[in-house]
């Protein structure tokens, strides 16, 4: 199964730190937050790995290389201008294949297990929920209920996307190139009991902001 790294954000609300280096290449104890996704993916086997970028993205490609470092094969997908989640992974799709693949935003930081998604995907896609966070708290995007992922509902158990899943090609069926968003393909899929997902229980931050890097920092801090 190949895998692929959502790497194209500008970061706006991350400035001044992303005014001259992209989002995935800011650091975090001491490493940048796209390695901890490199070297994760690395340790639960994944060997060939698709990389997004738009905004500053040479400096990725500068850092990362062809991922040799990492006992990875990296490839890149970039934009010239920004095409949203779901433009982003058609555009890669020539890199991913013909089989389903893991897709992990480049700006959320987790101790999630990867090896857990190298199963058979039943349906168009699977998805990594977590509760919802501080920032997000009378939130949620979709909710479970025997497995399957449903649009969030008032009074379900709504739970927020971690930005991991595993997607079938066939989601994208009919998409035209372009800028456009994943979350009405996934929808429309849900609809027909075509998306699965999990609740996971490990540690998640979604590095949106200066504040949240800062709790990744102090999370790490702990460890060492």
């Amino acid at each position: 199964m190949k895998a692929m790294i959502l790497a194209a954000g500008k970061g706006e609300r991350m400035r001044p730190l992303t005014l001259h280096t992209p989002k995935p290449l800011v650091q975090a104890g001491g490493k940048r937050l796209i390695e901890y996704h490199l070297e994760a993916l690395a340790k639960a086997g994944f060997t060939d790995i698709v990389i997004n970028h738009a905004w500053l993205g040479q400096q990725i490609e500068s850092y990362l290389g062809d991922g040799a470092q990492f006992g990875l094969r990296i490839r890149y997908s970039p934009e010239g201008e920004p095409l949203e989640t779901g433009g982003g992974i058609f555009q890669a799709l020539p890199l991913l294949g013909d089989e389903p693949f893991l897709v992990v935003n480049g700006d959320i930081w987790t101790d999630y297990d990867f090896t857990q998604l190298k199963r058979p995907l039943h349906g168009l896609a699977h998805l990594v929920m977590v509760d919802n966070p501080a920032h997000h708290p009378s939130g949620g995007d979709f909710y479970l209920d025997q497995g399957l992922l449903h649009d969030a509902a008032p009074g379900a158990d709504n739970l927020t996307f971690s930005g991991i899943s595993v997607l079938d090609p066939k989601l994208f069926a009919g998409c035209s190139a372009g800028a456009f968003k994943l979350a009405p393909l996934l929808r429309a899929a849900m609809a027909q009991d075509l998306v699965t997902g999990e609740h996971m229980a490990g540690r998640w931050i979604d590095v949106g902001t200066l504040e949240r890097l800062a709790q990744v920092e102090t999370l790490l801090g702990t460890e060492q």
